[in-house]
């Protein structure tokens, strides 16, 4: 599982305004929590929770020696030691533990009460951490996130991402409210509902013999394919569609497995094989030319993405608002 910070801001004025070129998401620090909740707290809490300066200090977007910096100064201004350190490791001490259990809790309270104050401006704020299946969080999600943080410029969002099976367990363990995934949910006490349609498609080297002309069936069993790993969303969706199609499974010649859309590109571009992808991912080699689709007669394969949450009563504060936003991104898609 992979967890990414992505936060917009903007000040009223918009000077200060931070974007990607593409007018997406920055993935950056999110200084205005920080204002709310006490800046070295904050470092020391996520430096405790990771139990790694340089992992703690990407995920704060600051130098690691910047990170060791105000851990050294908090422990001076405490008169105690809250870590310690043998070689690259690091532990907490006993007043490390309970510090963090009220640097967390200090940090619940600052985010309970921007959300709550900012009820009276009816912008949303707060920390939002939802999860997202690979090929979304990559090729999708950045979008929709810069136009939520548009719309919000005080929030921002905490993202897991993984393979489907692993979103699906960090939603039935609690670590986040809702998330987006590309492949069926076969898990029980989970609420999904459809958000949008995503086709996957065969894609080639750029002087594939097969490039230009429909390719039969039977012909795929000659070719290698490179898949993703077990349990992504997108194997799934392939192998249903692949079996409904009468293809046997144990005829492919897979040979390899790897666990990232951007793994299988630059392994079919280098030649190694054929692989299955989402069309939405290979809109810029297609414009380069380093790879092609290609087309398998009676094959198509579709797919939804889907909003999974918990059952029960709607989300409500930024959850609730990500999940309308959502919601209407559907309706307004469904309408065209």
């Amino acid at each position: 599982m992979q967890e990414i910070r992505i936060c917009y801001r903007k000040k009223e004025n918009d000077r200060n305004k931070m974007e990607c070129p593409d007018g997406s998401a920055e993935i950056g620090r999110d200084t205005k929590h920080m204002a709310m909740e006490n800046f070295r707290l904050k470092v020391f809490r996520i430096v405790a929770e990771k139990l790694n300066f340089r992992e703690a200090a990407e995920a704060l977007l600051l130098t690691q020696p910047a990170v060791t910096l105000q851990i050294k100064a908090l422990e001076e201004e405490l008169s105690i030691r809250l870590f310690d350190r043998s070689g690259n490791r690091i532990v907490l001490t006993e007043a490390g533990g309970r510090l963090l259990k009220h640097a967390t809790q200090l940090a619940a309270i600052a985010q309970a009460a921007e959300q709550d104050l900012a009820t009276l401006s009816g912008v949303e704020s707060g920390e939002l951490h939802i999860g997202a299946s690979t090929t979304i969080a990559q090729y999708f999600l950045p979008k929709l996130v810069g136009e939520f943080g548009r719309m919000n410029p005080r929030a921002s969002l905490s993202v897991v991402s993984g393979n489907t099976l692993q979103v699906v367990d960090a939603l039935l363990k609690g670590s986040i409210p809702l998330a987006l995934v590309e492949g069926p949910v076969l898990r029980r006490g989970v609420r999904t509902e459809l958000f949008l349609a995503d086709e996957i498609v065969m894609i080639l080297p750029a002087q594939h013999e097969w490039i230009g002309h429909s390719v039969s069936l039977d012909q795929l069993a000659t070719e290698a394919m490179i898949f993703r790993e077990q349990g992504s969303g997108t194997r799934r969706v392939v192998e249903t569609a692949l079996r409904k199609a009468k293809v046997p499974l144990k005829k492919l010649r897979i040979a390899m497995e790897l666990d990232s859309t951007e793994a299988i590109k630059a392994a079919v571009e280098a030649g190694l094989g054929v692989g299955f992808v989402s069309a939405r991912a290979v809109q810029k080699e297609l414009k380069l030319g380093t790879l092609q689709i290609g087309l398998v007669e009676g094959l198509r394969i579709c797919r939804k993405f889907s909003i999974i949450r918990l059952p029960g009563p709607q989300p409500c504060g930024l959850a609730g608002a990500f999940l309308q936003y959502l919601r209407g991104i559907r309706d307004r898609s469904t309408n065209r």
